[in-house]
């Protein structure tokens, strides 16, 4: 059993996958080809924005957000302590302060309540200036928009929209990577919409961002790139991935719906037996992962192991809270607390999550927990 089967996905759609790639090859555009131009309209569409800039990685994407703001020294950029290092990792590489902030226990999102006590404390101590707010659509929910949007547009603070787990999840039907000043996802194959290597985007209706994103990934460079404007870098989605993502974002729907049929089977199943995911109303996930919460460190051991002895894989995510990283000991705030992210670096697990689960396979797994927890 796969933990996420891109395998399968490849073979259901083989053929025109590779109609798409064989393109490429007979074109020999490798970089900057129309296949990039195509994707990114499409992707601008889908997301319902004006700009749609594609590049390398998902974390040159946070990075190109931040360098398009001029986030700088004494800049402090809010990040939820429970997710991926990248989110926060790109912050002092613009020389730049990152402050952790805690989750809600139910969706493992940035809080609002722990955010705005996180911005006082900051002003209060006058020692940085509050300029970004990092929300992350974790495990493919979307964050609470809705109540961070208060928050920055209270504090003039801008808000930068991490979708990177979340592509193709919705608030309301409108798709995320629409909800922040600038958003950005990744393409690492096991994202919701993944390609067959590394790759990234940029959403925004600024155009005055989305111009400087364009010349920043390219050197800096003006309309011709033999003319730099700026300091800028090397980052370009090349051609081949392009022509993979243009066909995997035509069945990308499709597979979120089938997501959502396997989350609901787990869920219902699971109902009682361990802490299930929870979907807030008007929500839609794209399940890049489906994460339970058990009891204790133990326990969690316990049933790693004993999926494991059954060919079944799992995950943790996350180890450890980013406030606990050592690369970020000298961000050490003492009246800042952390409590529900270190709880879930403890407790949750990620199971199989992908739309060519059997519901066989499922239920296979649930009853390895269940038998489990009556013991």
């Amino acid at each position: 059993m796969e933990f996420r089967d891109l395998k399968k996905q490849y073979l259901r759609h083989k053929e025109e996958i590779d109609a798409s790639i064989k393109s490429v090859m007979l074109n020999s555009q490798f970089i900057g080809g129309e296949p990039v131009k195509q994707l990114e309209k499409k992707l601008a569409d889908y997301v319902g924005v004006q700009h749609c800039i594609t590049c390398a990685n998902g974390t040159d994407a946070l990075l190109l957000a931040l360098l398009a703001w001029d986030i700088g020294e004494r800049d402090a950029v809010f990040v939820p302590d429970f997710t991926f290092f990248a989110t926060a990792e790109v912050v002092p590489w613009v020389k730049a302060t990152p402050v952790f902030v805690d989750i809600e226990k139910d969706t493992f999102n940035i809080s609002a309540e722990a955010l705005e006590k996180a911005i006082r404390y900051i002003l209060k101590e006058q020692k940085l200036v509050p300029r970004v707010v990092i929300a992350v659509d974790l495990f493919g929910q979307p964050a609470d928009f809705s109540e961070i949007r208060k928050i920055t547009d209270k504090y003039g603070l801008l808000l930068l929209e991490d979708g990177a787990q979340g592509f193709g999840g919705t608030i309301e039907g409108k798709k995320t990577c629409g909800f922040g000043d600038i958003s950005t996802t990744s393409f690492f194959p096991a994202k919701p919409l993944g390609c067959y290597g590394d790759g990234g985007a940029v959403f925004t209706d600024n155009d005055e961002w989305a111009n400087k994103i364009k010349s920043l990934c390219v050197h800096g460079k003006a309309g011709d790139k033999y003319e730099n404007i700026r300091i800028g870098m090397n980052s370009r989605l090349d051609t081949l991935q392009a022509a993979i993502l243009l066909k995997k974002l035509d069945i990308l729907d499709e597979e979120i719906e089938k997501c959502n049929h396997v989350a609901r089977e787990y869920t219902d199943k699971l109902k009682g037996l361990v802490k299930t995911p929870v979907i807030k109303e008007g929500m839609t996930s794209s399940w890049a992962q489906y994460t339970v919460s058990l009891q204790s460190y133990e326990e969690r051991e316990d049933i790693i192991n004993l999926l494991k002895e059954n060919g079944i894989p799992s995950a943790i995510y996350y180890k450890r809270p980013l406030h606990l990283q050592k690369a970020f000991e000298i961000y050490e705030y003492s009246e800042l607390r952390y409590s529900i992210a270190e709880e879930m670096c403890k407790c949750c697990l990620s199971l199989p999550m992908h739309g060519y689960l059997d519901m066989s396979e499922i239920h296979y797994i649930v009853d390895i927990i269940a038998n489990f927890k009556k013991k």
